[in-house]
């Protein structure tokens, strides 16, 4: 399928890299800096403790569901009450977590495809974990970074993704949105008026009862190799008619 993409919106969990390997890793980094810091915190909430509290954190507060920071932050702050620490240990403990958070590592193919696809059009990062681009090193890639945490909501709701179109300066039919995620990603890029790539790395099955992706691959390889010919056939179109 051919058709004009002057921009592209990219989710990064599970896109650019996995997420599940940074998960355990903050859990477990953060256990054992309460069990320095704060033993009684780390007796009372060993890793499936922590993930417990944080899931129920995650459940009771449906108005932060956009602000994982705020989140975390209340997980912690819940953690040190009840098992009698100090608060003044909250941020210390937050910035361990956010530091972990912020070491990814890339899909094989991601790094490349990247550079590749940003050599070609303008690429947003847009998404609703609370990674920084600029501590991994790969904000030189982007035009800009979009949090739900900074919009005030998450995807799929329109509103962010129109927010992107508009500080792009591209009309959302002309923006293609890249993700991983069925709902979040492309049906709710495609409900906004934008274009749909599921990047689908574990061959599941597109399960939406009502849209079909417009684009889908396995890697972001697939999306840089399509995007090179897309463009350079509407070149050649383009200088043909001229």
């Amino acid at each position: 399928m051919k058709f004009p993409v002057l921009a592209i919106t990219l989710d990064l969990d599970d896109t650019l890299w996995p997420f599940a390997p940074i998960g355990a890793r903050i859990d477990q980094v953060l256990f054992d800096w309460m069990r320095e810091h704060s033993p009684a915190t780390a007796a009372m909430y060993p890793v499936a403790a922590m993930r417990e509290l944080r899931e129920r954190s995650f459940r009771d507060n449906p108005h932060l569901h956009f602000d994982l920071s705020a989140l975390r932050r209340l997980t912690i702050q819940e953690a040190l009450e009840n098992s009698g620490a100090s608060l003044d240990l909250l941020e210390p403990a937050y910035e361990v977590f956010y530091a972990a958070r912020n070491q990814v590592e890339c899909y094989p193919d991601a790094l490349d495809a990247l550079a590749r696809i940003a050599a070609r059009v303008p690429v947003a990062a847009l998404s609703n974990g609370n990674a920084d681009l600029e501590r991994i090193g790969l904000a030189h890639h982007f035009s800009f970074q979009l949090g739900a945490r900074e919009h005030g909501a998450a995807k799929p709701e329109a509103s962010i993704f129109h927010a992107a179109c508009d500080r792009l300066d591209v009309a959302p039919a002309q923006v293609l949105h890249v993700g991983d995620h069925v709902e979040m990603d492309v049906a709710g890029a495609m409900a906004a008026g934008l274009r749909g790539c599921w990047i689908n790395r574990e061959a599941a099955t597109w399960n939406h009862p009502q849209l079909q992706p417009d684009l889908q691959f396995d890697t972001l390889t697939g999306l840089a190799d399509w995007l090179d010919a897309n463009l350079d056939a509407a070149d050649a179109d383009e200088s043909r008619s001229t």
